[in-house]
């Protein structure tokens, strides 16, 4: 996994290529967990409600109100992310001298 995007906020390649399989990865607990409810929220893995155990795991390193204002953000950015893919918006390829992706579609 490569995203210029995330390391433009500050994260290393490393932490980046570790993204993949972060439960087998040295990145602290915490993300770890947050990772897991982020997987767990897109339905990349899982649907339904979240198991006991994720909710554990989570409140060993977030309060209640930080786990939801996780899961309100995760929610946000998933919705945020399908529609830049239905627009055909790629973050990562970004010119300021470039058209719109739906121009053409436009006309």
């Amino acid at each position: 996994m490569r995203s210029a995007s995330l390391v433009r906020t500050g994260l290393t390649d490393d932490v980046v290529a570790q993204l993949t399989d972060y439960e087998a990865s040295d990145l602290p607990e915490s993300w770890k967990a947050a990772l897991a409810l982020c997987d767990r929220l897109s339905g990349y893995e899982h649907k339904g409600v979240i198991p006991a155990e994720l909710y554990e795991r989570l409140g060993e390193h977030f309060n209640e109100q930080q786990i939801l204002r996780l899961g309100a953000l995760l929610a946000s950015a998933s919705g945020w992310h399908r529609m830049i893919e239905a627009f055909g918006i790629r973050p990562d390829h970004y010119q300021a001298d470039t058209s719109a992706p739906w121009a053409a579609a436009a006309g």
